[in-house]
């Protein structure tokens, strides 16, 4: 391959890497953290006041009092078989709220029968910092309405495949001899060039994947609204396709959620219901669609698949979304849905994923400070200098870069831990949760540019790992105040463990930094001109101390 072709390809994926790396370090940093989005709700949200959940052949007791008392039910509600953080009771309602706007998260009311028939209604009390870490995920951390933050996060993620492919190309000529190439030495660019090409390479299926569906989501609103507008006339489409298949007429008494858990369980054994939803319109008549998850194929969401079912019989009218049942296209576009939600194969997915989604943001973090020390280097070249200046550009990415991403790091530490701690003091939690993570993030970047990428980067990588080691001091704390209720029977310890060992590993980055900084270059970002000595006293003018 010739040279000047190389160059091209290496300009265009360091250029495309360099605009789109810092704000696909968030969305990769937040992603891996959503794997474990139902851990982490659980180890953020205080012990729901249900119990044990009301059994399924009293559900429809449980219904029918609900929807005598409050109105609010009669149009739609749900009735859970597993229950979550954000759905702990048997029934759940989404309450109206005209002020919302489309992507708001909704406000639900539960309900459960206790042992002795009473009725318990309470309201969410779901912590909302695992919603903030999916939004930064989604909107690759950008602090702007959802329809403006996702076209730019499509031309990100276009901006993303570009880098990968022109990546590819630079490195084709020298695969073969590079791929396991990790030579550890005195030069650490060289290092971290091979390291960075390890990550690059071995993950790019998942990077490809990643860029392909994150283009789709991006712009999926519009289709879709397309589609609902002119095809479906303004109604969900899945809901009318179940609707619209039902053979029964829109009168009688519904099945019991007992029934009807039977009825699905009598045709499709394997499929594991979550919960189901029930929707009611005055002209069109009910409808009943069942979230749940069949371990043999792959969902459509971390929710699981979507089946539709006549609320009169409990037959299957619509499959669109259904695992196992669905056409060859349906198949074909879920499996983008589940490439990129990592919903298959279980934990062992979970985990991959985790770390995959850990090494692609140290793919841009590695990327952007490679590319300071490149050019440094072919400034000396082009010169024939000793020492070179580094030009403002430099200077700027530099603490950006460091800033940025620690920032991230922190941010969602901070406000993690502040989970168990905000419900006691304000009313708005949502909004206290985004404020902390913005202010800390804010913050980190003011400080890299104050103090410069080399002393910026060991400070902020020891505040990182301070705020990281707050998830489980704030949880150990939480633990033995009297009358918290805190626990670790849901298995939510896993949140503790993982931060434990994430504060550890930024610690230890922020030892190898400040090393680092003692052998740099003298024209390197990280070298730090050590201090001056003090000028010897004159004998004449010693003062005792």
């Amino acid at each position: 391959m010739r040279s000047d072709i190389i160059k091209l390809y290496k300009d265009v994926h360091t250029w495309t890497g360099i605009v789109s790396g810092l704000l696909l370090f968030i969305a990769f940093y937040a992603g891996a953290i959503t794997m474990f989005e139902a851990p982490l709700q659980r180890w953020a949200s205080p012990p729901a006041p249900f119990g044990e959940l009301t059994p399924l052949e009293d559900s429809q007791q449980l219904i029918d009092r609900v929807l005598a008392d409050y109105p609010d039910a009669r149009r739609g509600y749900q009735i859970v078989f597993q229950p979550s953080a954000q759905f702990p009771a048997r029934m759940s309602w989404q309450l109206p709220n005209p002020e919302a706007h489309d992507h708001d998260p909704p406000e639900f009311m539960h309900a459960n029968l206790t042992a002795d028939n009473k009725l318990i209604v309470a309201g969410s009390e779901a912590s909302p910092v695992s919603q903030l870490v999916d939004d930064l995920h989604r909107q690759v951390g950008l602090m702007l309405p959802h329809e403006i933050a996702m076209p730019i996060m499509g031309s990100v993620a276009l901006l993303y495949g570009v880098a990968l492919v022109s990546g590819v190309i630079v490195l084709l000529p020298t695969l073969v001899q590079d791929l396991f190439a990790f030579r550890l030495g005195k030069n650490l660019k060289r290092l971290w060039l091979d390291f960075h090409n390890l990550l690059g390479v071995f993950s790019l299926p998942f990077h490809l994947v990643m860029a392909l569906t994150s283009v789709i989501f991006a712009f999926h609103d519009q289709i879709y609204d397309a589609q609902e507008a002119l095809v479906y006339r303004g109604e969900n489409a899945f809901i009318q396709t179940a609707r619209d298949a039902s053979a029964s007429p829109a009168s009688g008494d519904k099945l019991s959620p007992a029934l009807i858990a039977a009825r699905l369980q009598e045709q499709q054994p394997e499929f594991e219901p979550h919960r189901m939803i029930v929707n009611d319109a005055a002209q069109r008549g009910p409808s009943l669609v069942v979230f749940g998850s069949n371990p043999r194929y792959g969902n459509r969401s971390p929710d699981g698949g979507v089946v539709g079912l006549d609320p009169y019989t409990g037959d299957i009218v619509a499959t669109d979304y259904m695992p196992g049942m669905q056409s060859g296209w349906g198949a074909t576009i879920t499996s983008f849905f589940t490439l990129h939600f990592g919903s298959y194969g279980g934990n062992t997915v979970r985990w991959a994923y985790f770390f995959l989604g850990l090494g692609g943001a140290a793919l841009f973090y590695t990327g952007n400070l490679l590319w300071l020390e490149t050019r440094r280097k072919k400034q000396k070249k082009s010169t024939a200098a000793q020492a070179v200046e580094q030009r403002r550009s430099a200077r700027i990415l530099g603490p950006l870069t460091v800033g940025v991403s620690l920032g991230c790091i922190a941010g969602i530490s901070v406000s993690i831990a502040a989970a168990k701690v905000l419900p006691a003091l304000v009313a708005d939690i949502g909004h206290w949760h985004t404020s902390i993570y913005y202010l800390v993030f804010v913050a980190f970047i003011g400080w890299a540019f104050l103090r410069g990428t080399a002393l910026g980067a060991v400070d902020l990588l020891r505040a990182a790992a301070l705020a990281t080691g707050l998830i489980p001091l704030i949880s150990l704390a939480a633990l033995l105040a009297p009358g918290f209720g805190w626990n670790y029977s849901d298995g939510s310890g896993l949140v503790d463990v993982v931060a434990s060992l994430g504060a550890i590993i930024l610690a230890l980055l922020g030892r190898r930094t400040a090393q680092r900084i003692r052998r740099a270059p003298h024209d390197s970002l990280w070298y730090i001109a050590p201090a001056a000595p003090l000028a010897p006293a004159e004998p004449g003018k010693l003062e005792r101390t």
